[in-house]
């Protein structure tokens, strides 16, 4: 009885718990399928947003950039408890000219992304001293706190 007992308990264990790997899908999903319809100079933003919807990040510069990105990610097994492992992980830049058409486009995916060298340089601080427009938005929000100056300084 006891051994039934056992048995009945260790199976409900194994039964509730699941051996799928549990997957985890951000941006637009089939990107890289996705991005080979979009014709340069031809394709528009209405185009563009009829595909692929609206951009993860909007750029305006000179050009419109548009940013979109695909990530898709598994937890893994029950052995190897609360890992990610990176499935997916994809990146497309559009760059539209004044006119809405598709001026370029360049897709990256993860073996890409690998070979793009980034610089070790890092800029130093340029200046100590606070800019006039923090000065005066320093003393608003004091005025805005305090308006009669009473509060005690420490």
């Amino acid at each position: 009885m006891k051994n039934l007992f056992i048995l009945i308990l260790i199976s409900l264990f194994f039964s509730s718990c699941t051996l799928k790997k549990k997957e985890s899908h951000h941006g637009v999903h089939f990107l890289y399928k996705k991005q080979e319809k979009l014709i340069l100079n031809s394709s528009n933003k209405n185009d563009i947003l009829k595909l692929l919807g609206s951009p993860s990040t909007k750029s305006t510069f000179d050009q419109d950039l548009w940013i979109y990105i695909e990530r898709k990610t598994e937890h893994s097994s029950l052995i190897k408890f609360k890992t990610e492992k990176v499935v997916i992980n994809n990146v497309l830049l559009l760059e539209i000219d004044n006119k809405g058409l598709l001026m370029n486009k360049k897709f990256y995916d993860q073996k890409s992304m690998r070979r793009i060298k980034f610089t070790k340089n890092t800029t130093g601080i340029l200046s100590k001293k606070n800019t006039f427009v923090y000065d005066f938005l320093t003393s608003m929000r004091q005025k805005i706190n305090d308006p009669l100056g009473k509060r005690d300084r420490k």
